[in-house]
């Protein structure tokens, strides 16, 4: 992908005249006279945001919501996915009269920090050398991806986000736009996240990265300057996750020991069971849209992850004296980021007398419940955000 310079009077106009249900892409070049300075100590400057925006910037420019993708997500969270051809990720909750409503707020959606849809990261060509990164690009955290989206609604004249929105990993942005940045947002919907990464999620990345790693196909993280691609680390690390995304009792509904394509066990190691099936073309499609890199970047942000660590360990002070007003969510199948977790950010929030609400949703299908038809969560979400909007004006 192209990194381009966006004219900002041809920007501004763009944001004021945009109703195109479809919205509009662009990969803009920030931090060249103002690096992005990173949690490790390193800078990055220049470096790429990749975004897609729907919906119209109001004249004062107060209905800014972004969203944040999770872990293997990008820019592309309605319409057509031009990488994959498939529909965006969370087509139900953004657009035209939906709970994230298109036809009333202006929708922003960067891709993070370290992944490979368009913002820098080790996919991205390196400005000094003209080459891939590869593992000479900065171990990045969360904090870092929401520095790179503060300077972007910086690029777009944008001083306050209306909301900001996010399941799993971008949970965590949420977390810390609430956090780091309290001033500049208004509302936060974190959704099947958490506060902190735990030993055991830290441990089921560990397992992905090794897999990646291990793959003769990596060559130390240099694969782009060969035809090989270590396809075989990164689908493996794609099944382990995708495992923790899904409940015990979905993956049992959904396939229980059901055999695959055959009448009796084979006695081998082919894919007997439509469980394993499954699991083998979860793995052999996602290497076809993402870094294997890049998937070792971003799961060490997540590992890293822990917005109490600032507040010596206090999540508690970490929430003091905010003026966000917080929607948590989670869901009663998800093992991965459990509601426990959400309920400690909670009675965080209630110490300090921060605005939250929170809602336990009824769910079977896992983690990924967030991604999937919601009519609970989207009736949440849009009942929240026409609560504030009313109360701020927006109409």
């Amino acid at each position: 992908m192209i990194t381009v310079e966006i004219n900002k009077e041809a920007m501004t106009e763009k944001l004021k005249n945009n109703i195109i249900d479809d919205g509009f892409a662009e990969v803009v070049l920030l931090g060249k006279d103002d690096p992005l300075r990173l949690s490790s100590g390193e800078e990055l400057s220049p470096f790429s945001v990749a975004y897609k925006c729907w919906g119209t910037l109001n004249d004062d420019k107060t209905n800014a919501i972004m969203i944040c993708h999770a872990l293997t997500g990008d820019q592309y969270a309605r319409g057509e996915n031009p990488i994959t051809g498939k529909e965006g990720w969370w087509p139900k909750l953004i657009g035209p009269g939906l709970a994230v409503d298109t036809d009333k707020y202006f929708v922003i959606c960067p891709n993070v920090l370290g992944s490979c849809s368009g913002s820098s990261g080790p996919k991205e060509i390196n400005p000094k050398t003209g080459e891939a990164y590869g593992l000479d690009f900065p171990v990045i955290t969360i904090a870092d991806m929401v520095g790179s989206q503060v300077k972007l609604i910086d690029h777009l004249g944008i001083d306050k986000l209306f909301s900001v929105i996010g399941g799993s990993m971008g949970g965590m942005q949420v977390m810390h736009w609430a956090v780091s940045h309290k001033e500049r947002v208004r509302t936060a919907i974190p959704i099947a996240s958490t506060w902190r990464h735990s030993a055991q999620n830290i441990a089921f990345h560990e397992v992905g990265r090794q897999a990646i790693m291990a793959d003769p196909n990596w060559h130390g993280g240099r694969y782009f300057e060969t035809e090989l691609r270590p396809h075989a680390g990164l689908s493996v690390a794609r099944m382990a996750a995708h495992i923790t995304y899904m409940s015990e009792g979905s993956l049992m509904a959904k396939f229980g020991r059901n055999l695959q394509d055959r009448e009796k066990l084979t006695f081998g190691f082919d894919a007997d069971f439509q469980v394993e099936s499954y699991l083998r073309h979860q793995g052999i499609s996602f290497v076809d849209r993402f870094d294997a890199n890049s998937y070792l970047y971003i799961t060490r942000a997540m590992d890293y992850y822990d917005i109490s660590a600032e507040f010596d360990g206090s999540l508690r002070r970490a929430f003091e004296n905010t003026p966000v007003k917080f929607c948590i969510m989670s869901f009663t199948s998800d093992w991965l980021y459990t509601t426990e977790e959400s309920r400690e950010i909670v009675r965080a929030l209630n110490a300090v007398g921060a605005q939250v609400s929170f809602v336990e949703i009824e769910m079977d299908k896992g983690h990924d419940s967030f991604l999937l038809d919601c009519p609970d969560m989207f009736k949440i979400v849009s009942g929240f955000l026409k609560a504030e909007a009313q109360l701020s004006g927006i109409k």
